[in-house]
Parts: structure tokens; sequence; C-alpha cells
């Protein structure tokens, strides 16, 4: 029998990047929130991206108030939420370990006291825990005043690549990567364009062969304002919005930079990631200028030809639509 000493197993830890920007109206339950937090060890790094308000008020006292937690504030890149997030998973003095998990966390929500705990149960008894994981879950949403206004939707099925090309299912509000999808979205670092770090890191952990775990419970408030960025896809003024975002060229933008994304990480993609990359790529740059009919048939038989679509019929149909006009 050998005489070496039986090492412990690391203890799983939650650090939380959380991105501020004006956002002192809300913050303080957020915070509020985090600290009650049952049954996980946390860390908590806030990024705040230059705030005019109160928002660092905010935070300092919440530091004082809880002295023997591991709560830093530092200087976002001043470039947009999205590059705010990335910029702080990437920051190179992240307390990491070989247990730890990332949970992101939007300064105006308020997280239901089992939320990183049931994260970590769920990610840990995944049959395939070791490999890259990104977990969502659900949420009720509230107005400004925190009265309940709706709740998320489910997933129809399971997520794939193929729908995670033009469709983000894993909400940053609910989002946790598990240690090997933090150590990919770290190698992959910022990739200019990307619209959305919870749809960027959805689509790098699939097209890497890893697996997008939805959860049904709910675990938080998501708190729908005129601030929010994207907000709920229901109602009228949402639709509107995406609407708007198809017409200019805007969501067309974002799945090129999000493929391009992909490029940084290229020896870990997955067979179907390297070719939805490259079939998308010739029908987007391999043609001649014959005009807009041209190009968007090219393209809308790429995307039929791959498989790629949204989770419904009505919704893949729009997006069959604005291929075939350009603007997707």
């Amino acid at each position: 029998m050998s005489n070496q000493p039986i090492q412990p197993v690391p203890h799983p830890k939650i650090l939380i990047a959380l991105c501020s920007y004006n956002g002192g109206r809300w913050l303080g339950g957020q915070l509020d929130s985090i600290a009650a937090q049952s049954g996980v060890d946390w860390a908590l790094w806030i990024s705040d991206d230059g705030s005019s308000d109160d928002s660092r008020a905010v935070i300092a006292g919440f530091q004082a108030r809880h002295p023997a937690r591991d709560i830093r504030l530092i200087e976002g890149p001043r470039q947009g939420g999205t590059q705010n997030f990335l910029s702080l998973i990437c920051h190179p003095d992240l307390p990491l370990g070989p247990q730890t998990y990332l949970a992101l966390a939007d300064q105006d929500d308020i997280w239901l006291p089992h939320k990183l705990a049931r994260a970590l149960q769920v990610l840990r008894a995944q049959p395939d825990a070791d490999r890259p994981l990104i977990y969502g879950a659900q949420s009720r949403h509230i107005d400004e005043s925190g009265r309940e206004i709706g709740q998320s939707r489910r997933p129809r099925g399971a997520v794939s690549l193929r729908n995670a090309v033009v469709q983000n299912m894993v909400s940053g509000h609910s989002l946790v990567l598990n240690p090997q999808a933090l150590a990919l979205a770290r190698a992959a670092g910022r990739p200019r364009g990307v619209g959305f770090q919870d749809w960027w890191l959805s689509l790098l952990v699939l097209a890497c062969g890893g697996r997008a775990v939805v959860d049904e419970t709910e675990v938080l408030l998501y708190r729908q304002h005129d601030g929010n960025v994207m907000g709920a896809p229901q109602g009228g003024a949402a639709v509107w919005r995406r609407l708007a975002q198809l017409r200019t060229g805007t969501y067309r933008g974002w799945i090129a930079a999000n493929l391009a994304g992909l490029g940084a990480v290229e020896p870990r993609l997955t067979p179907e990631a390297r070719q939805i990359i490259a079939r998308l790529g010739e029908a987007q740059h391999g043609l001649a200028p014959h005009g807009l009919k041209r190009h968007g048939l090219k393209r809308l038989q790429a995307y039929r030809a791959l498989g790629i679509a949204r989770q419904s019929r009505a919704g893949s149909i729009a997006l069959y639509l604005s291929v075939l006009f350009g603007w997707a």
C-alpha cells in the first residue's frame, strides 16, 4: 500500500461575473440576492463600464458589508455590454482553479436563493460533465417596480449547433459555464462584432463539441425596462425591435461575427462546425455580384442544405424569408 497522502478533491467554486453601467437604481437588490445564495462558495468580480450614477458607491457599500468575500471592482473596456462581459471573462487575474464555474450576472435582476446551487447540482450531475457545458434556466419576468408580468419559455427541444447559428436559447441572466467551457471561452478571447455574450458563448460551446443544458427550474426574476439591451422576446415592442435588426442587416452581421470568432479555436471545432463555417462562407463571399435575389437564393440553399433553422416552424419560415431578402 502506498504511503502517499490522499489528495483532497477540490471543492467547486462559482465565480460571478457582473457587468455594471449606470444601474444603481437596481444594483443593490441584485447584489443582495447574490449575498443570499445558499449552499455554494462564491466570489464576485464586477466590471464597471464608466458609470456616472451611484453604481460604484452601491458596489463599495456592498464590499464593506461583506469583507470576508472576494468582491472585486475593475474597469470595463467601455465598448458596450457584450465586450464588457467578454473582457471580464478573459481577465488574466481571475481567481480560477480546476473546479471553478463561472456565472454571468445582469445588474438589474434578482436571483432566487437557490440559483447557483441549482446550476452547480445540475451541471455536476451530467454524464458528460468532463466536456464543455453551458447551463441556462428559467425566469419570471418583472417590470420596473417588481410586478410580475410573464415568464420565460423553455426551448422546444435539445439545443443544437444548427439552431445556435441563428438563435440564442441560453439566456445570459441564468448562464453558468462549467470549468471546461470557461477555459474554452478564455481561449476564444473577445471576437469583434459579436452582438450578445450569451449567444456567442452557447455557439462556441456547441461548435467545440460541448453541450447546452437547459433547466426547467425558475431561478431568478428578470427585470424588463427601457434600458434592457434586448429584453424578453415577447410583446409588440420586441417584435418591432427584431424586425428593425433584420432590415438593417444587424442580425446578419451578428451571425457573421459569431462564425468568424470561432476561428480563434479552429483546432477544437467539430467537423459539423467546420462544414457550416465553410459552406456559409462560400454562400456569403464566393458569389459574383448578380444582385440581391441571386445572392439570397444561394444563401437560402446553403441554410437548407445544412439544416440550419430556428426551433419553431414559424421562426424558421421567417428566417428563410429574411435570408432570401438578404436580411440574414
